[in-house]
């Protein structure tokens, strides 16, 4: 058997332990943010991409010699009762030239809900280089029992693309915007979903246009 001694430092060893682990976790949690945007960055993860205002996108330069392929996909999450798919599925275009493509939303269900689309593209590395004017994914968007909706998406891509990458994939997944009505239809909320859609670049008030 242990005797007095032994156990006070066995005691010892398993609080010094325990510290440990606590602070190895809040060190964690502090650089899991950071973390995350370097993730965001590299991948493509959550449409981190650029914000142009329309006037800048019209000044840039057009590489009219480079044709690139865009892909549209979009999905819903399980809690948001809806229809939503783009109407384009994929065009060509030249980097630096503004382009314009719809998506459709209907909401299926006998009440009103408030739903947040949250992007990403791939490959990563193409990113950086995609720039948004004007998207449905800026804001909240709410549709009253079955409207439909068509959801605009102008954006850029521009010339400094790599000109090893040919086809780039813009995807938008909407997740329910409301705890309660998300739990409801059987799904998880925006609120409870990855910390990716927290991003202050998707955080606004609920818009009906």
């Amino acid at each position: 058997m242990m005797d007095k001694t032994d156990i006070k430092q066995a005691n010892k060893r398993l609080a010094r332990n325990l510290m440990i682990v606590v602070v190895a976790m809040f060190g964690f949690g502090y650089l899991l943010a950071p973390m995350y945007d370097v993730l965001c960055k590299v991948t493509g993860f959550n449409g981190k991409t650029g914000r142009i205002d329309a006037n800048a996108a019209a000044a840039g330069k057009v590489d009219s010699s480079r044709v690139i392929t865009v892909e549209f996909t979009g999905s819903t999450q399980n809690g948001l009762p809806w229809e939503f798919h783009p109407e384009t599925k994929r065009l060509e275009l030249h980097p630096g030239e503004i382009t314009e493509v719809k998506y459709y939303a209907h909401n299926l269900a006998q009440e009103s809900i408030t739903a947040q689309a949250i992007p990403s593209v791939t490959p990563g590395i193409s990113a950086s280089h995609f720039n948004k004017i004007e998207c449905f994914c800026f804001t909240k968007q709410t549709l009253k029992p079955g409207e439909s909706r068509e959801m605009p998406v102008r954006f850029v891509v521009d010339a400094g693309l790599d000109k090893d990458i040919q086809t780039i994939t813009l995807s938008y997944s909407f997740f329910n915007a409301d705890v309660r009505s998300a739990k409801k239809y059987g799904g998880t909320s925006l609120a409870n979903s990855e910390g990716h859609a927290m991003h202050p670049e998707h955080i606004h008030n609920a818009s009906g246009g």
